[in-house]
């Protein structure tokens, strides 16, 4: 996992609550058995018509929107199954940071075990940055060292996130890594089971 400790990105507003991991990424897609090529099938159904066209009402298609990195949603975003293909496709589109009032238990542990950083922000405020996004030119920054996001006039925004997951983040460790942490021990102790 790559680690985190500041993004400066543009922001995408997607106004909606109860966003389900089947309208993040629908069933039909999840046959890859890689991580990769996910973010092609982010939000399908929204994005495309029956025929594969682009929708033309879906703001993520309008090309100021291209190179956005922040993903501003409403409550309870990541509902749904448990599939870990939503953050997977969220991150292979170009997403690193996903701003919301809440998330669903299961999406926000799995965005943070791939690197995705989920951040609880409260609804005010998200509402402010729906709004001032709709434009395509709103950037935040995210410090995840000093747990704060800045936006572009400098005004600073406390968050928080659990520590361990905050941790991981920042090293740039997966659960892989943290048990790899511990080799030496693990080794150590297979010795003894000969």
């Amino acid at each position: 996992m790559e680690p985190i400790k500041e993004h400066r990105g543009l922001v995408y507003p997607l106004n909606r609550t109860n966003v389900d991991t089947d309208q993040i990424i629908p069933k039909q897609f999840l046959k890859r058995i890689e991580r990769t090529g996910f973010g092609q099938f982010l939000f399908y159904h929204w994005r495309f018509d029956d025929d594969g066209n682009k929708r033309p009402d879906f703001n993520l298609n309008d090309t100021k929107y291209d190179h956005a990195s922040i993903l501003v949603t409403g409550e309870n975003f990541g509902c749904g199954s448990s599939r870990e293909h939503a953050p997977w496709s969220l991150l292979d589109y170009g997403f690193r940071i996903i701003l919301a009032p809440s998330f669903a238990d299961i999406f926000y542990n799995n965005s943070f075990k791939n690197g995705l950083v989920p951040i609880k922000v409260e609804e005010e405020q998200i509402n402010k940055w729906l709004k001032e996004a709709e434009e395509g030119t709103l950037e935040l920054s995210v410090n995840l060292e000093k747990k704060v996001i800045t936006d572009q006039n400098g005004t600073e925004f406390a968050f928080d996130l659990p520590e361990y997951h905050r941790q991981n983040l920042l090293n740039g460790w997966d659960e892989i890594a943290l048990t790899l942490q511990l080799e030496d021990e693990i080794s150590a102790y297979e010795k003894t089971r000969l």
